[in-house]
C-alpha cells in the first residue's frame, strides 16, 4: 500500500511570522559602494565618520553606514597613496524597492564631507563612485 501527499494542503502563516520574515528580508539587504577619492598633496589623507548615511531622494529617508573597510573611521586619518586613488568600500543598509536614487551624504561637524548626490539606482546595489 503506498500513501500518497499530493492532497491540496493549504499552510497558513500567522501574521506576526509573516512580519518577522519580511523584516529578516529587509535586514539582509545591504548598499555596497566602492570609492575612490585622490589626493592633492603628498600627506593628504582621508577619514570617513559613523555619521555617514544614504538618503533616498523622494522620501528623504537615512540608511545607516554599517561596515567600512580601506578607510578609518574618525577620528583617525588613512593617508592618500600618492599619484593614485585611496580606494575602499562602505557598505549601508538595505534601502528599500521603492527607492529609485540617494545621495551619500556624510554629516560631520566641520567643512569638507564626503557627498555624492542623484546616485541611480541599480539591480545590483553595488555602485562605484570617486569623491
Amino acid at each position: 500500500m503506498s500513501v500518497s501527499f499530493e492532497e491540496d494542503l493549504k499552510v497558513e502563516i500567522c501574521s506576526e511570522l509573516k512580519s518577522e520574515l519580511l523584516l529578516l528580508r529587509d535586514e539582509e539587504q545591504q548598499v555596497i559602494v566602492h570609492c575612490s577619492i585622490y589626493g592633492m598633496d603628498v600627506g593628504d589623507a582621508a577619514r570617513i565618520w559613523k555619521s555617514t548615511y544614504l538618503i533616498d531622494k523622494e522620501k528623504g529617508k537615512t540608511y545607516k553606514l554599517l561596515f567600512a573597510d580601506g578607510i578609518s573611521f574618525a577620528p583617525q586619518w588613512t593617508l592618500i597613496p600618492f599619484n593614485k586613488p585611496l580606494e575602499f568600500t562602505l557598505i549601508f543598509k538595505g534601502l528599500p524597492k521603492s527607492c529609485e536614487m540617494f545621495d551619500l551624504i556624510e554629516i560631520i561637524p566641520e567643512e569638507g564631507g564626503f557627498e555624492v548626490l542623484n546616485v541611480k539606482r541599480n539591480t545590483t546595489d553595488v555602485y562605484y563612485v570617486t569623491i
